[in-house]
C-alpha cells in the first residue's frame, strides 16, 4: 500500500512528509475538532488507551484557544 500511495502522490508532485501514516494523524485530529466522542476515535484508530491518542491529536491554534476559553469561562463570569 505504502509503495501505491507514495507513487500516486509522487506522480502527483505533492510533498514526501504526506503518507498513509500523516493522513491518519490528520483524520483523528479532525475528528477530535469537530468534537467527535474520544471513544469513537480511540476505537476507530485501534488504541487500547485513549491517552494514546495525544500523539495523533495535532489541533490548531483555533481550536485549543475555543477549548481553554470554555474551560475557563465559568471561573471568570463572576468576575
Amino acid at each position: 500500500m505504502n509503495d501505491r500511495f507514495e507513487a500516486c502522490r509522487d506522480a502527483l508532485g505533492l510533498t514526501k512528509e504526506l503518507t498513509p501514516h500523516s493522513l491518519r494523524h490528520s483524520y483523528v485530529t479532525h475528528l477530535t475538532e469537530d468534537g467527535v466522542d474520544r471513544r469513537f476515535i480511540q476505537q476507530q484508530v485501534g488504541h487500547e488507551c485513549d491517552s494514546s491518542l495525544a500523539i495523533y491529536t495535532h489541533v490548531s491554534d483555533d481550536f485549543l484557544n475555543t477549548s481553554l476559553h470554555k474551560a475557563l469561562a465559568p471561573a471568570f463570569a463572576g468576575a
